[in-house]
């Protein structure tokens, strides 16, 4: 495709799920498409959705379900949003600060052996205070509508425990999670990496579990504009997925490399070694926690985010009666990542939707432009999600601040 220099600037969080943003602009592949980027790096969710909806940035790296909570008018500004394509598979990590943690191995040994530990020793600890009074604890995840605060529900749901009545949940942005463990201001937190595992670096909290054992093959981060601003510049949208999805697989290639790429101050700017061990699997994490680019990683699925939608109505975050197919339709865009992808040479699927959570193991998905190999996609417990007949109770809206922003 051959553009004029065409200057766009980008939002990103500094996580390693960026990584797709950071690695096109610092490789190449956005000069290549004829584009010039500044990243802009932001301190919050918030900060991404609000500079997004008013067109100080072009376009950002958002949480899967953010764009979706957009432009149904469940932030404080309704927008219409465009998702073209996904940046990551996976990514998350729920850490314990240590006090806590010793609580739980002192109330229940044997979940706490458990892998992943099972929340069952927190619903002990939980029990305990309940009998002297003491008010719930507090956990943070790093926006409302975020996988964050779908893992960590999950997590304890699983166990017993009701996240309406029995933990206080509130915001945090993601850098500031160690600061707010160290404080005392949280006893928990669900967070992209690398800002779980630093705190386990730091020797201040353990990891309980990661997203890969809440459901596998989940997208996390993606990559998101407004609808206005995908019908005013196509040429210029589909020059931003192609650069974006040859940067994901460039990313799942080289991840030493990635690795020192993000340290950068102003990406991630956190140690080399400590990007590594999420990148590659050390120090306990899976070897598969983050996917850029392979199992068909980049493709917005629809079924996905209807699973966010019901996920979001469960908890009354959403309306019960929203319609979850329209809705995720109206956003999630894979008519636009085929023809970004097709252009690059790259098979494809040709399904909207699959059923989750029932691949233990690699898969082959043959409902495509050519065979992909997929990988396992389980759900904690072993739930699945059937996007043609998905029914979910609606529960309580459970109450959420955000430190710094309002949702």
């Amino acid at each position: 495709m051959s553009l004029e220099k065409i200057r766009l600037k980008l939002g990103m969080v500094p996580l390693i799920d960026a990584a797709p943003l950071v690695v096109a602009k610092e490789r190449g592949f956005f000069a290549e498409m004829g584009l010039e980027v500044e990243l802009s790096r932001e301190a919050s969710w918030a900060s991404i959705r609000d500079k997004v909806a008013v067109g100080a940035l072009d376009g950002a790296q958002m949480l899967a379900p953010m764009p979706l909570a957009m432009s149904l008018g469940l932030s404080p500004l309704k927008i219409s949003m465009a998702v073209g394509m996904a940046l990551n598979l996976g990514g998350n990590t729920i850490t314990i600060g240590n006090a806590l943690w010793e609580r739980m191995q002192a109330a229940d040994p044997e979940s706490m052996a458990a892998k992943p530990i099972s929340a069952r020793a927190l619903k002990a600890v939980i029990d305990q205070d309940k009998a002297l009074g003491k008010p719930p604890m507090t956990f943070a995840t790093v926006y409302p509508y975020s996988p964050h605060a779908a893992e960590l529900r999950l997590w304890m749901e699983a166990a017993g425990i009701d996240t309406e009545k029995d933990v206080q949940l509130t915001v945090v942005p993601p850098p500031q999670m160690i600061s707010f463990l160290s404080a005392g201001n949280i006893v928990g937190y669900s967070v992209g990496e690398p800002w779980g595992s630093l705190a386990v670096r730091m020797n201040l909290g353990r990891i309980a579990a990661t997203s890969r054992d809440i459901f596998a093959g989940r997208l996390e981060k993606v990559f998101a504009v407004t609808q206005s601003w995908a019908e005013d510049h196509p040429e210029t949208h589909l020059a931003v997925l192609q650069a974006l999805i040859s940067a994901a697989r460039w990313c799942d290639e080289n991840r030493c490399e990635l690795a020192e790429l993000l340290a950068q101050p102003q990406y991630v700017n956190a140690p080399v070694d400590a990007l590594m061990a999420p990148l590659l699997g050390e120090n306990g994490l899976p070897k598969d926690l983050l996917t850029f680019h392979n199992h068909a990683a980049n493709f917005p699925w629809r079924s996905q985010a209807m699973w966010y939608l019901e996920m979001m109505k469960r908890w009354g975050l959403a309306p019960a009666a929203l319609d979850s197919r329209a809705a995720a339709e109206d956003v999630f865009r894979p008519d636009l990542y085929r023809v970004a992808a097709l252009g690059l040479g790259l098979r494809v699927p040709l399904t909207d939707y699959k059923t989750e959570g029932t691949h233990a193991a690699p898969w082959t998905l043959l409902k495509a432009t050519q065979p992909v190999e997929m990988g396992p996609d389980l759900m904690l417990g072993g739930g699945t999600f059937d996007p043609f007949a998905s029914r979910v109770a609606d529960l309580p809206r459970t109450a959420m601040t955000e430190s710094g922003d309002l949702s």
